[in-house]
């Protein structure tokens, strides 16, 4: 998916942890794990919102579109 979601990235950056996040943005541990690997098909703009008020920064700070010919793989 040409979607990249760098929520951990934000999270490392503001120092919380998934627990803490969880806590603030009313999402359930496995939700947002689930959003932070990137194995999400869909976010709401309300969960989106809560995020980036819980994180202070903007949702190109935790979403990243990448074409295929630049795509990032991880092995």
């Amino acid at each position: 998916m040409p979607i990249i979601v760098n929520l951990d990235v934000m999270m490392a950056k503001r120092k919380i942890s998934l627990n803490e996040l969880s806590q603030k943005v009313d999402l359930t541990l496995s939700n947002l794990s689930i959003l932070k690997t990137g194995k999400a098909k869909a976010i709401r703009f309300s969960t989106l919102d809560a995020i980036c008020k819980a994180l202070d920064c903007q949702p190109g700070d935790i979403l990243e579109y990448v074409t295929d010919k630049n795509k990032i793989t991880t092995h």
